[in-house]
C-alpha cells in the first residue's frame, strides 16, 4: 500500500501526537493516508518498536488528564502506521518510498537533530539526519521532483526556516547541482510548525501515555499539504501568537513555580501539581497570570486567547497523572528566566509587570 506520509523517528511524541491525529483522520477520510515511520539511529532500545508501531491492530496511546473540569482517562488505538523501516536496513526501500510515493515528511528527531555529522560526505546512508534528508531529497529529485510538503516538529524557533537554510547549504557544499537547490528552494514546502503536549511516558513495546491538551499549529503558505484535518490540527497565518503562548504562559509558569520552589528550598521531591496544592503558592501564580502576563497580550490583542489558554495550563499544570518534578524544570533556571520572563518584557515593553519584575531582580 501507498504511504503518502513519512515520519522520520519512533519517538513516543510522534505516536501520541502526529500518528494519533492522522489515524483519527483516516477513519473519517480526512487524511491523504496511512504513514511509513523511518527509525532514524541505530539505537537498539528503539528497534523493538518497528515491528509493533505497524501491527494491524495498531498500538495504544491512553489519554489521561483533566479537560474542561473533566477527569479523563481512555485509551485510543492508532492504526495509522502502514510500515516501519530502519535506515540501517532498509536504506534502499526507504529511498524508493520517498522518491516515488511520499506527499508528506515529518520529521521529530531530536535536541540534537539537526547537527551535521562530520563523515556524512563519505557514507553511503549518513549519520546524521540532515545527511540522509539530503539524500532523499535527490533521489525523489532525481525521480522526476514531484513537489512535497516537509514538516518538521523539533522544538526550534521558526523550525522550518532552519530546516530550510541548512538544507540548501549542504546542497550547495555536496551536491553542487544548482536545479536541485532551485527544486529545494521551490518545490519543497518547508512548514513552520509548531507542537505542543506532554506524553509522559512509553508504553512497551509501542504506545504512549499523553496528557488531554495537543496542538499542532502549522504556518500555512501556498502549496503546503496538511497532514489531516483534525480539531488539535490548526492551519494558521502566523505562528508567532502561539510560540508566544505558549513559551509565555506555559513554559513561564513552569519557571515562576520552579523559582518559588527554589527560594523556599521546598521538598526536593515536589512536582508542579503538589506546590499548587500549596494555596499562598497557587493565589501567587494566579495573580501573576491576571495582572502581568494576560496585560501583556492584551496589548497586543490576544487577551481572549491568552486567557483561554491559561485556564488549559492550569489544568495541565494539575493533571493528577503527572508527576513534572520541579527539579526538572529548575535545570537552567536563570536563562529560563530570561527566555520566559525577560523576553516578555521585551515583547510588551508598555506593560507593567511588577510580579515578574520582582523575579528578575533578585
Amino acid at each position: 500500500m501507498p504511504t503518502p506520509i513519512v515520519q522520520f523517528g519512533t519517538s513516543r511524541f510522534l505516536q501520541a501526537h502526529a500518528d494519533l491525529f492522522i489515524s483519527q483522520a483516516l477513519k473519517k477520510g480526512e487524511a491523504p493516508g496511512s504513514i511509513t515511520i523511518v527509525q532514524t539511529t541505530g539505537s537498539s532500545e528503539r528497534s523493538g518498536r518497528l515491528a509493533a508501531l505497524s501491527r494491524p491492530e495498531g498500538f495504544p496511546v491512553i489519554i489521561r488528564g483533566i479537560q474542561g473540569g473533566e477527569r479523563i482517562d481512555a485509551t485510543q488505538h492508532v492504526t495509522s502506521v502502514a510500515r516501519a523501516l530502519s535506515t540501517a536496513q532498509n536504506w534502499s526501500e526507504i529511498r524508493a518510498i520517498v522518491a516515488e510515493e511520499a506527499e508528506i515528511l515529518i520529521s521529530n528527531t531530536g535536541d540534537t537533530g539537526y547537527q551535521v555529522g562530520e563523515d556524512d560526505p563519505i557514507a553511503e546512508v549518513p549519520r546524521s539526519f540532515p545527511g540522509k534528508l539530503l539524500l532523499l531529497l535527490k533521489a525523489r529529485f532525481d525521480a522526476g521532483g514531484r513537489p512535497l510538503t516537509m514538516l518538521p516538529c523539533e522544538l526550534v524557533s521558526r523550525n522550518g526556516d532552519v530546516l530550510k537554510a541548512l538544507m540548501l547549504r549542504l546542497a550547495a557544499q555536496r551536491v553542487k547541482d544548482k536545479a536541485f537547490a532551485d527544486w529545494l528552494d521551490k518545490d519543497v514546502v518547508w512548514a513552520n510548525t509548531l507542537v505542543d503536549r506532554i506524553v509522559s511516558e512509553p508504553l512497551e513495546p509501542a504506545g504512549a501515555i499523553a496528557e488531554p491538551y495537543a496542538l499542532w499549529a502549522i504556518e500555512n503558505q501556498p502549496g503546503l499539504r496538511p497532514p489531516c484535518i483534525h480539531p488539535c490540527v490548526k492551519l494558521v497565518d502566523d505562528l508567532t501568537p502561539y510560540e508566544k503562548l505558549k513559551l509565555h504562559i506555559l513554559n513561564l509558569g513552569h519557571t515562576v513555580l520552579a523559582d518559588l520552589w527554589l527560594r523556599q528550598g521546598r521538598d526536593p521531591k515536589e512536582t508542579v501539581r503538589e506546590i499548587l496544592a500549596d494555596p499562598d503558592i497557587a493565589m501567587r501564580l494566579d495573580r501573576i497570570y491576571r495582572s502581568d502576563v494576560i496585560p501583556a497580550f492584551a496589548a497586543k490583542g490576544l487577551e481572549s486567547e491568552a486567557a483561554d489558554y491559561v485556564v488549559a495550563t492550569l489544568e495541565r499544570f494539575r493533571n493528577p497523572f503527572l508527576d513534572h518534578r520541579l527539579s526538572d524544570i529548575a535545570n537552567h533556571h536563570r536563562e529560563k528566566i530570561e527566555r520566559r520572563i525577560v523576553d516578555l518584557r521585551r515583547w510588551s515593553p508598555g506593560v507593567a509587570m511588577p510580579e515578574l519584575q520582582a523575579i528578575c531582580d533578585q
